[in-house]
């Protein structure tokens, strides 16, 4: 895939003749006043995984730590390029900075976001590269010879503004899903303290709510264990157990559509969920069966408002889970006028249903630039 424009051959040519190589260093970890400058410190820590543009930055040394040790100043532009612990991870500086000895950094002549997004593409190159047995690495001396097909620098110029507004695309998506839970979470949390109260179609309050155990409301039904075996990557029915996400698919289910679940065992035991297509309930989850008359997208939403409530009921150190005897007195404040059930899940819902809409806007915006990424290099 290229942009119709241009049409001249990439050349091969070695990263050693891209540029020049700036390694990493620790400053005097003992001397405090090293870390009290403005010249930010990054670890392999710092460099996110396919994010090019963004390195968090909380540490700081001064120009006297500089002088003192091994360490060394990347300049602007500089591509940081995590050589050890987190091998395949790149970046580009946006200011002046430093790293620790887990980077090999490249000060290139040609387009450093070009030549960091092509490197991102092909990690697997480098990863192979890394020596060792319990912490792989390379070394300048290792990616010296490595070879890429590099384009003039006005191809290069295209594919990394194309790429960069793609990312530009991504990050603002983020963010607005961010700034939408953002914004349920606090409305959540005035509706269902009751700060905020709904009123009814002739402007009258509601009811009080009431305090009752989780069992008085609902059934709570543990799963059928899954054979791992039977699990594939696709399928027609996700199959959940104690984590966030499904552990695998199936061609078979045992329980409905529009189903509430509490993950019963796992690091993520206490996350609430709401199926909306026929899957499979596996032995490290609950499911919530309603025994009154409950409106259940309103009973979801209160649930989930008390996520980190029913979180606390965890028992067990190595393999953390949630006993059903526990869950059933879970004490929760609910209203049991329905109008306002459903007015409160209308207004709830409203809110998932565009925080739904990003989401599905960024996994395609993010597919397409795995795609790009795919195609755009040699």
């Amino acid at each position: 895939m290229r942009f119709p424009e241009f049409t001249r051959d990439w050349k091969e040519r070695k990263i050693k003749d891209l540029g020049n190589f700036i390694g990493g260093g620790t400053p005097d970890t003992t001397n405090q006043k090293f870390w009290e400058g403005k010249i930010p410190w990054v670890s392999s820590s710092d460099i996110a995984i396919d994010d090019i543009h963004n390195i968090l930055k909380t540490r700081f040394i001064t120009e006297e730590a500089i002088k003192s040790s091994a360490t060394k100043l990347i300049p602007k532009g500089g591509i940081v390029m995590v050589s050890r612990v987190g091998i395949g991870k790149f970046a580009v500086a946006d200011e002046e900075l430093c790293t620790s000895q887990d980077f090999t950094n490249l000060v290139t002549t040609e387009n450093e976001y070009f030549l960091c997004y092509y490197f991102n593409a092909r990690s697997n190159k480098f990863v192979r590269l890394g020596q060792g047995t319990s912490i792989k690495g390379f070394t300048t001396q290792d990616i010296k010879s490595a070879k890429f097909f590099i384009p003039q620098l006005d191809e290069q110029q295209k594919i990394s503004s194309f790429l960069s507004l793609l990312d530009e695309k991504i990050t603002s998506s983020m963010k607005t899903i961010e700034e939408l839970n953002t914004l349920k979470k606090g409305i959540a949390q005035k509706i269902f303290s009751q700060q905020l109260r709904f009123k009814d179609d002739n402007r009258n309050d509601f009811p009080e709510w009431k305090e009752i155990d989780l069992e008085n409301v609902c059934e709570i039904k543990k799963g059928e264990q899954f054979n791992k075996e039977e699990l594939d990557e696709t399928g027609l029915y996700p199959c959940l157990n104690g984590g966030v996400s499904p552990s695998g698919f199936s061609e078979k289910y045992n329980t409905d559509e529009n189903t509430i679940t509490i993950s019963e065992g796992g690091n993520s035991c206490g996350f609430v969920n709401f199926m909306t297509t026929k899957f499979w309930l596996g032995g490290h989850c609950y499911k919530i069966l309603l025994s009154q008359n409950i409106n259940l997208l309103y009973f979801y939403q209160i649930l989930k408002y008390n996520e980190q409530k029913i979180m606390s009921l965890r028992v067990g150190s190595g393999l953390p889970n949630i006993q059903l005897k526990d869950l059933k007195k879970l004490k929760i404040k609910i209203s049991l006028a329905e109008s306002e059930q459903q007015k409160i899940t209308n207004f709830l819902s409203s809110i998932d249903s565009k925080i739904d809409i990003e989401n599905r806007i960024l996994q395609k915006l993010e597919e397409q630039k795995k795609y790009f990424l795919a195609n755009l290099f040699i």
